[in-house]
């Protein structure tokens, strides 16, 4: 499974998805840095299965049905990694089972 992380998620995020087992890439380090995020969808999902993402609109802001790349939206209070860091074994677990035009919201309990 290929996974691009969102540009408002920390670079760090991706050192502990690889460690998890995941093929993961920032969108920057992919060539999307400064995409909307309707282009970067169309763009990414060429190329990537899953896009992790903080932000909560984007279920909103954009229609996944038709999609070919799965969300995964952790709902936390900021982009600071001590903040995402707590959501990250429900998120691989997560990415176990999610498919392609779903939309999973991962919070804390």
């Amino acid at each position: 499974m290929r996974i691009l992380l969102d540009e408002c998620v920390p670079r760090k995020l991706k050192f502990m998805l690889i460690t998890a087992g995941y093929d993961c890439e920032t969108a920057r380090d992919a060539g999307f840095g400064g995409m909307t995020n309707g282009k970067l969808l169309s763009q990414a999902e060429l190329l990537f299965d899953v896009l992790v993402t903080i932000d909560r609109n984007i279920r909103h802001q954009q229609n996944l049905a038709e999609r070919n790349i799965a969300i995964l939206v952790l709902c936390v209070f900021s982009n600071d990694i001590s903040d995402i860091e707590p959501l990250v074994p429900n998120a691989v677990r997560a990415l176990k089972s999610i498919k392609p035009g779903q939309l999973v919201e991962i919070a804390t309990n």
